[in-house]
């Protein structure tokens, strides 16, 4: 029996859900296929694919990207194919389908700004490197007034919307912070390569009416919306006003700092957005970075554990480090049994990524009356 997966890359929480997308073209020479599904819906996808087309009468498969998610049924695909299709892609897939899956299709590498001309319609292909492999491409699909850019991996998000195309606004924006999740959890370490990608696309004089990616949400109505929403969170356009607070207390000391950070900020006005890990709670961290991309300031709340950072701080920290590619300002504090070395080493971590670090608080044990007036003034002076 398959269990049905919770996580993503299997880092990643993932309760809201993932859809995997693969479209098929008709035309009067055949069909073609983009991308198949991960490897445990294989059998589902063939079933689902008969509905629409026999497998035998596909005479391409384009894969836009390698990854196993995207992948996974090419083998079956090809086999109730008979092997007749001829697989395109980057240069790249050739060795990636033997290396992955022991199988050598006709295959044909696709050159950037290569065209198929295939009936009526016209296919071209863009090499997007690091979106978020280096064998991604993309298909610009252009019959009659039709203009369709099939952008794999990009332009996608987490969870099962309960509709295929952004034809309801309400929809569209709860599904837009499953995006955010989705871009910094899986491209953000691309960040750049979104930005990049993103303007040569334009460059090209490419300009779709649909953009259909390999996650979520087809975007037909405004494709635009989609495209700088991508732009806003890869250059991490912080939202005014959000602070996000991120603390770890084992026996209570870090979080009494905090809950005096939290009061003194909602009297400024502010509405903190908390997470946490202790005895009682573990928050989830592509939720936490999800919500870091677009905020003003982080503070950071940490207890030493045997005498470095505690573990689960230590780990979002470089997953901050690896994926927050945009410069956020950070307020750090922290508590120590037997020597002051927690706040140093986070601050080193995250100035080393390239964020600033605008305060560091540590005390001894639990915080005094004292501790709490440093909090209580740093926070009004670094926090306006």
């Amino acid at each position: 029996m398959t269990s049905i997966p919770n996580s993503f890359e299997a880092i990643w929480r993932i309760p809201e859900g993932i859809t995997y997308n693969a479209y098929v073209l008709t035309t009067d020479e055949g069909a073609i296929l983009f991308d198949t599904w991960k490897h445990i819906y294989a059998k589902d996808f063939i079933e689902n694919l008969r509905k629409i087309i026999d497998p035998k009468d596909i005479n391409y498969l384009v894969i836009h990207h390698m990854k196993q998610d995207h992948s996974g049924a090419v083998p079956i695909l090809l086999a109730e194919n008979r092997n007749r299709a001829k697989v395109l892609g980057h240069k790249l897939v050739k060795t990636m389908l033997k290396a992955f899956y022991g199988i050598e299709p006709k295959f044909k590498a696709v050159k950037d700004g290569e065209e198929l001309v295939i009936g009526n319609k016209k296919i071209i292909f863009i090499h997007t490197p690091w979106l978020h492999w280096p064998e991604t491409i993309m298909s610009y699909v252009q019959y009659e007034s039709t203009r369709i850019l099939l952008s794999g991996d990009a332009f996608g998000g987490f969870s099962i919307p309960p509709i295929i195309a952004d034809e309801n606004d309400e929809v569209v924006l709860k599904y837009l912070n499953f995006v955010k999740k989705y871009i910094v959890t899986i491209v953000g370490f691309y960040s750049k390569f979104i930005l990049k990608n993103i303007e040569k696309i334009k460059s090209q004089g490419i300009n779709p009416r649909i953009i259909a990616p390999a996650h979520g949400l087809i975007f037909k109505n405004k494709p635009e919306l989609i495209i700088n929403y991508y732009i806003k969170l890869a250059k991490g356009v912080a939202e005014k006003g959000k602070i996000v607070v991120i603390y770890s207390s084992m026996y209570g000391s870090v979080e009494r700092a905090i809950n005096v950070i939290v009061e003194e900020l909602e009297k400024k006005g502010f509405k903190p957005i908390i997470y946490s890990f202790t005895d009682v709670n573990r928050s989830d961290i592509g939720e936490i970075i999800s919500d870091i991309i677009d905020s003003e300031i982080v503070v950071i709340g940490a207890s030493a554990y045997e005498g470095e950072i505690f573990p689960y701080m230590a780990f979002l920290l470089d997953i901050i480090a690896r994926k927050v590619k945009s410069k956020k300002k950070f307020f750090v504090i922290s508590s120590y049994g037997w020597g002051k070395t927690v706040s140093l080493k986070i601050s080193e971590k995250l100035v080393q990524a390239g964020h600033e670090v605008v305060e560091k608080i540590e005390f001894h044990g639990q915080p005094t009356n004292r501790d709490f007036e440093k909090i209580k003034q740093s926070i009004n002076l670094n926090i306006r």
